[in-house]
């Protein structure tokens, strides 16, 4: 086990550049076992859940091979149709595998998923759809596996009831090479889905946006190998320009492009964050005193959930009241106890919702009473030096950019989930000017 001493109060200049997508990467791994040519991957990114993907990848029998940020993938023959259970708990992304498994195999044995707790992430929804393709599906409550098969993936017209970034990922891997053209309904429109789309298209697929919220996939018989180029990371990028904000900094993101950050800069021009736009990047800088805003998640195109926590971070500098209201996960609010150990001063609440089914995404049934849905934060604030835990990625790099901008020396445990999503994270920020390092638990 491992922890970070940070001291604070340093403020961080210069150049970093960000990782591959994680969003992409670990999706683009399963697209690479719909077909048993070899597909090149570019822009990786060095991160404990690609690991995991990889040895699960290596069990069902594919060969990987590693070269710096290059990966090369190919899956002649799958050697299992199950997904070993300690591997699957520790990346939900595992549960896509079931894809071309079906698609191959024609049989899936697929563990309930794991990766970071943020609430129940029911599986559901991605479940119900794999049906609707011609597909047994069933769930051995002993064993905690799902069992599917099929004797051909037949095309279907499906309609998620709620939004589903990982089920409508899913599903276009399984129309991929179904037989007939699939209709997608109420599809998650994120741009990293667009990029596995664009993957799966170089593969020789055959899918496009069709409308809003609609994605059509023409079957085809097979797939063949391609190469492939992983965008920037949207989060690894706001994380960054926070940490120029909290610490009254001044750092420039390469590669970072607005287009894909629309969301976030409108906020930031509302709470008077400096930013601007280069040939090659993004510049985030201090302009003074910030405002207070009033935020709500929302699925694509609204204001991310992974951006939820850090935009708290950053809140707590504004001068006024801000509040935050989460829609995506019924239970992400984990972090405000450590940021409270800094000083923070933050208010759970529940606000008041008319239509409940209509404005949070997550199943109803899985909220309970003792959950809230939004914070109140209270600024400006000194922060100080603390002990803290992360609780998963997003709001693991959230405490680490207050521990930045606190005064004096914070210990920060369980970074082993930070490591779930961000590479090499220290020595960029120590590159950056931070004073933060990496040490053995005692």
């Amino acid at each position: 086990m491992q922890k970070f001493i940070v001291t604070g109060g340093k403020k961080l200049q210069g150049t970093v550049a960000v990782s591959g997508s994680k969003n992409v990467a670990l999706k683009a791994l399963v697209a690479a076992c719909l077909t048993s040519e070899e597909v090149i991957i570019h822009n990786i990114p060095h991160i404990s859940d690609f690991d995991v993907m990889v040895d699960i990848m290596r069990a069902l029998g594919a060969s990987v091979e590693v070269i710096d940020h290059t990966v090369k993938v190919k899956m002649e023959t799958f050697s299992t149709h199950e997904i070993p259970l300690d591997k699957a708990a520790q990346a939900r992304t595992s549960s896509m595998f079931i894809s071309p498994l079906l698609a191959r195999i024609g049989e899936a044995v697929i563990p309930n998923p794991g990766g970071c707790r943020l609430g129940a992430r029911p599986i559901d929804r991605t479940i119900e759809g794999v049906r609707a393709f011609h597909v047994d599906v069933v769930y051995h409550s002993e064993d905690g596996y799902f069992h599917a098969k099929t004797d051909r993936l037949i095309a279907t017209e499906y309609k998620f009831e709620k939004n589903t970034h990982t089920g409508t990922e899913t599903l276009i891997l399984l129309a991929a090479l179904a037989q007939g053209k699939t209709v997608l309904k109420n599809a998650a429109e994120e741009p990293e889905i667009d990029d596995l789309i664009e993957l799966l298209n170089a593969m020789g697929a055959k899918i496009i946006r069709s409308g809003k919220r609609e994605i059509t996939i023409e079957g085809v018989e097979k797939l063949h190998g391609a190469e492939y180029t992983i965008s920037p990371d949207r989060n690894e990028i706001v994380t960054f320009a926070i940490a120029a904000l909290m610490t009254d900094g001044d750092i420039f993101v390469e590669k970072a492009k607005k287009k894909d950050l629309i969301e976030f800069l409108e906020k930031l021009d509302e709470a008077n964050g400096g930013y601007e736009e280069k040939e090659n990047g993004i510049r985030f800088f201090s302009k003074g005193i910030l405002s207070p805003t009033d935020v709500t998640t929302g699925v694509y195109p609204d204001f991310m959930t992974d951006w939820q926590a850090p935009w708290a971070v950053l809140m707590t500098k504004a001068e006024g009241l801000s509040t935050l209201h989460e829609t995506v996960f019924e239970n992400k609010f984990g972090y405000v106890e450590d940021l409270k150990r800094m000083g923070a001063q933050i208010e759970l609440y529940n606000p008041p919702v008319e239509n409940r089914e209509f404005v949070y995404n997550f199943n109803l049934e899985d909220d309970r009473p003792e959950f809230f849905h939004a914070i109140k934060i209270y600024g400006p604030t000194n922060l100080h030096n603390g002990v803290m835990t992360m609780v998963d990625i997003r709001a693991g790099a959230a405490v680490v950019l207050g521990a930045l901008a606190a005064e004096g020396t914070s210990t920060i445990f369980g970074i082993e989930k930070l490591d779930r999503g961000y590479e090499d994270f220290e020595n960029r920020l120590t590159k950056l000017g931070a004073d933060i390092k990496r040490m053995e638990e005692e």
